[in-house]
């Protein structure tokens, strides 16, 4: 069959099937497994965040494109054993959306997008048959990003009320759980390992709190995140730039030349 004159998804699925197609396919496709590919797909799920947040909608037309086609590896390789396909895929979601969604389907009524949000959760419990775990934090994977996991986790409590009134106390909060990591990293009486779980536990409650912060603030962790790494890598360039400008190497620096020129990366941004 040639795929160039098939519909445009058709098209993807008959190029996964050749490209999987172990005579005269891919090596590298006919080799992957769901365990080889899901990195490849969490990254471009990423690569989508990313465009998304850079406004740029070329980009975004291409990173969505390289999604899809995880999506059809994926589906492509459940076929192959025997499991589903990738119209089983569509018609899963269709199914689940129009299930999921009755004020706009059917009959039932919510007040609000948030009203929306707890009706939802509770159906979503539903259906994955989790109502033997009675707790409001059943069924949120563990598979996912340990700080997505955090976010769904304080969502979840929050929707029974268990939600700070607003940041104050937040960063109240923030501000000792850091006492309590400067007061393991000053302690001079415990083995290295022991300090060492330590101070996981201590950082990791900074983190699950910072987080929080963001949440409640209504700021994406995720986006936030991706601004610093942006511009910490701008300014850290910046850096290496103005050292190869003196004829110098950056680690030739001693730290305060380089802090020197951070803040001078930071004025120049």
């Amino acid at each position: 069959m040639n795929p160039t004159v098939l519909a445009p998804i058709d098209q993807l699925l008959a190029i996964m099937a050749r490209l999987r197609d172990p005579q005269g396919g891919c090596p590298w496709d006919v080799k992957q497994n769901f365990a080889s590919v899901a990195p490849y797909t969490i990254e471009e799920a990423y690569e989508v965040a990313d465009a998304i947040d850079r406004g740029d909608f070329d980009d975004l037309r291409e990173e969505l494109g390289d999604l899809l086609l995880q999506v059809v590896f994926h589906a492509r390789m459940a076929e192959e054993a025997g499991h589903f396909a990738f119209n089983d895929v569509v018609a899963a979601i269709c199914d689940k959306m129009i299930r999921r969604h009755p004020h706009v389907f059917g009959d039932a009524e919510v007040r609000d997008a948030a009203a929306q949000t707890i009706a939802w959760e509770a159906q979503k419990r539903d259906e994955k048959g989790l109502k033997q775990d009675d707790s409001v934090l059943a069924g949120i994977s563990s598979g996912m990003p340990e700080w997505l996991r955090a976010v769904k986790l304080q969502k979840r409590a929050a929707s029974v009320g268990f939600e700070w009134p607003d940041a104050a106390p937040i960063l109240d909060k923030l501000e000792e759980e850091i006492a309590e990591v400067r007061a393991e990293l000053a302690r001079t009486d415990l083995s290295p390992e022991t300090r060492q779980e330590r101070l996981q536990d201590e950082i990791g409650d900074v983190l699950f709190v910072a987080l929080n912060l963001a949440r409640t603030s209504g700021v994406d962790p995720s986006a936030a995140l991706r601004c610093a790494n942006r511009k910490f890598e701008w300014r850290f360039r910046w850096m290496e730039q103005q050292a190869a400008r003196q004829r110098t190497a950056l680690q030739d620096l001693d730290l305060s030349a380089q802090e020197q020129l951070w803040r001078e990366a930071k004025e120049n941004q």
